[in-house]
């Protein structure tokens, strides 16, 4: 199970952001004024596991060779000077190949029966050496707490057969919810509804189960590069050299622990000829 976001039809309202923090709990936070837009949060943290992007350009919407507009209500808002703003909910990735789980020692990270990654905060020991190994950015650790926090896909309400919270508040159906076969293939019927419309720019970012992390339990309908968006354009599992590293570390260790054995071997044999 997991997520198709939809940027082209995101409205920027910000309800997926509330829906999550009401449901988990999460703290309130980006309540200062950042000038970034309206955006108040900046980025995905502990305490923001949606987030949703401002992204200004210059750039028309969707216009064909004639300049007739045919973006309608995608990628968000134009005005009449031909700015556009690009609306993105950004959240957890929740990665088919997930680095998190690699390197978590306390086995705080977990893969649930749905394919999601969810964090058991009652486990996790605050080592944070989850944080630089996920390929997106998205893992914090809460300040005061110590420990790391993110998007759970709302496990507790998956388990019951209701959709998460910011699916179910998503006014536009941006954020959809639902068994990932049947995501990607939507997804792909609406990329090409978009190029039918003239929007050339529309993509698919993290639908590739053969990509560098196996493929995005969450993964979006982008208008632009990846970039533009934060995202990183090559995204690989961070600890996929791990078993090579070990295997290089293991013949290391075997050939020191051989040397050291010839040396002692050959100091006993020294000693006996005394």
């Amino acid at each position: 199970m997991g997520f198709f976001t939809d940027t082209s039809v995101c409205i920027g309202c910000k309800a997926c952001e509330v829906a999550c923090k009401e449901w988990n709990a999460v703290p309130e936070d980006g309540l200062e004024f950042t000038g970034m837009s309206y955006d108040n949060t900046q980025g995905l943290g502990a305490d923001t596991w949606r987030h949703v992007a401002f992204i200004e350009q210059s750039k028309p919407i969707g216009q064909n060779e004639t300049g007739v507009d045919h973006g309608g209500a995608q990628g968000g808002a134009q005005d009449a000077g031909g700015m556009r703003w690009l609306m993105a909910s950004d959240v957890c990735k929740h990665c088919t190949h997930a680095a998190c789980l690699d390197v978590c020692p306390t086995g705080s990270l977990f893969r649930t029966e749905f394919g999601t990654v969810v964090v058991q905060e009652d486990i996790c020991n605050g080592c944070g050496y989850c944080v630089p190994a996920c390929p997106y950015g998205v893992i914090d650790q809460r300040k005061g707490d110590g420990r790391v926090w993110k998007c759970t896909l709302c496990y507790d309400r998956i388990g019951v057969g209701q959709e998460p919270a910011c699916a179910k508040a998503c006014p536009t159906d941006s954020i959809q919810y639902g068994p990932l076969d049947e995501l990607r293939e939507r997804a792909a019927q609406r990329v090409d509804q978009l190029h039918g419309l003239g929007v050339e720019d529309a993509r698919l970012y993290g639908h590739d189960p053969d990509d560098g992390v196996g493929g995005d339990g969450a993964f979006f309908l982008l208008l632009d590069e990846p970039e533009v968006y934060g995202l990183p354009p090559d995204p690989v599992v961070t600890t996929r050299d791990l078993p090579s590293m070990w295997r290089h570390a293991g013949v290391a260790a075997a050939t020191l622990l051989g040397g050291l054995a010839a040396v002692f071997a050959a100091h006993g044999r020294k000693g006996g000829a005394r």
